[in-house]
């Protein structure tokens, strides 16, 4: 194995003195050169952004994919530089389990064909999921990645070096004040030249010894001094390069928005078409879902065929009395009545309809004679009929 032995000793010195500056600083034993004002708060505000970045693509990523085990799975596809394999949405692992359930229960019966409707929507719903998850990866998470895994390691990797620049200045400023007061306590002794000349000559020896090393000392301490200069100047300019760094993430920022309100707005327009087709069908599926009470005392098989009496003109008495029946005059039964939540707004075409908010709470109650595709809805002092397909029935 080749390598070269001086160099292995030089850099086993540097470290171990790096150690022992960096332990009686630790102890308060030694001076530390602090870092000028400006490049400290450079080096809080990048540690800020590298943490908050984590954190928010870390819990991105949980919003994607909320299974771990999932997500481990593609964190190891992309370290191997492998692809990963497509996953099929829960929304679309619904939808099939539905349609496969309405080919077993028969696609015809009311059953199998509202399956199949919610089936054919939940599919929908899962690939819009899907479509969202994509974007979002590419034009946001992507980024993110970039920036912990490229700019941050270069940044972390550059103030490594710093620090030991520092750990080495301070080293030399320690290792000259040393001499310098070695050389002191040694021009300080007694001048032995007319008694013990013997005495004389070693002095003057270590006088110049130690003069000799306050020069070394200067030497290296200016050397230290350039090469932490250098590259204190190379990590500020990487860390003002974060300002850079958001800009661009603000705009990944507002790409992730857009992807995510695309995707809001295509699930509430899948689901409110479902809605329609399911509102649509229920007067078909339950024909006597909003059928008036049945007369007091008349048992349930004589209310379900109970005859219409024919009126003059060959109008039904329900469809008269629907016709002539005054909102302001109808009173809610003693029982009967419900709350329901408005699914759309809805402008009251006459004085007889109630207008509706999208999400509003109002009660609801149905009066004998009346369309079963309305009922009357109302709000403290107001009242009016509303379309049933516009609301959700709570309880």
């Amino acid at each position: 194995m080749d390598f070269n032995v001086k160099k292995l000793a030089s850099d086993a010195g540097i470290f171990f003195t790096r150690a022992v500056q960096f332990t009686e600083e630790k102890l308060g034993q030694a001076e530390k050169t602090e870092l000028d004002a400006h490049l400290e708060n450079l080096l809080a505000r990048a540690d800020s952004t590298k943490n908050w970045t984590e954190k928010i693509f870390r819990q991105t990523e949980a919003l994607l994919q909320p299974n771990p085990g999932a997500r481990i799975e593609e964190f190891l596809f992309e370290k191997l530089d492998r692809k990963i394999p497509s996953r099929t949405t829960n929304g679309e692992l619904l939808g099939q389990y539905m349609l496969e359930a309405a080919n077993d229960f028969g696609p015809g019966t009311p059953y199998g064909s509202t399956l199949i409707k919610v089936g054919e929507s939940q599919r929908r719903l899962g690939g819009a999921e899907r479509e969202f998850m994509q974007a979002t990866s590419i034009s946001f998470l992507t980024p993110l990645r970039n920036f912990l895994e490229g700019d941050w390691r270069t940044i972390s990797k550059e103030r490594r070096v710093l620090q030991n620049r520092r750990l080495d200045l301070d080293a030399c400023k320690a290792r000259l004040k040393k001499a310098k007061a070695a050389e002191a306590k040694v021009a300080a002794m007694p001048d032995f030249q007319e008694t013990r000349p013997r005495n004389y000559v070693l002095s003057a020896s270590a006088s110049a010894l130690w003069s000799e090393e306050v020069d070394k000392a200067e030497h290296e301490l200016r050397v230290a001094q350039t090469e932490f200069d250098r590259q204190a100047e190379v990590t500020r300019l990487l860390l003002e390069g974060i300002s850079s760094t958001h800009v661009h993430h603000l705009r990944c920022l507002h790409e992730f928005v857009e992807a995510q309100a695309t995707y809001y707005a295509q699930c509430q327009q899948y689901m409110q078409d479902l809605q329609k087709q399911l509102g649509s069908a229920n007067g078909e599926v339950f024909p006597n879902a909003n059928a008036p009470p049945a007369p007091a005392g008349a048992s349930p098989s004589a209310a379900a065929t109970l005859p219409l009496t024919p009126a003059p003109g060959g109008a039904s008495a329900g469809a008269m009395q629907a016709d002539s029946l005054k909102i302001e005059e109808v009173q809610p039964p003693a029982t009967g009545t419900r709350k329901a939540k408005v699914l759309y707004d809805y402008d009251a075409a006459d004085t007889s309809e109630l207008s509706l908010l999208a999400d509003e709470l109002i009660t609801v109650y149905t009066v004998p004679g009346m369309d079963p595709d309305w009922l009357i809805g109302e709000r403290g002092n107001q009242k009016g009929k509303v379309p049933v397909t516009y609301l959700e029935l709570l309880s």
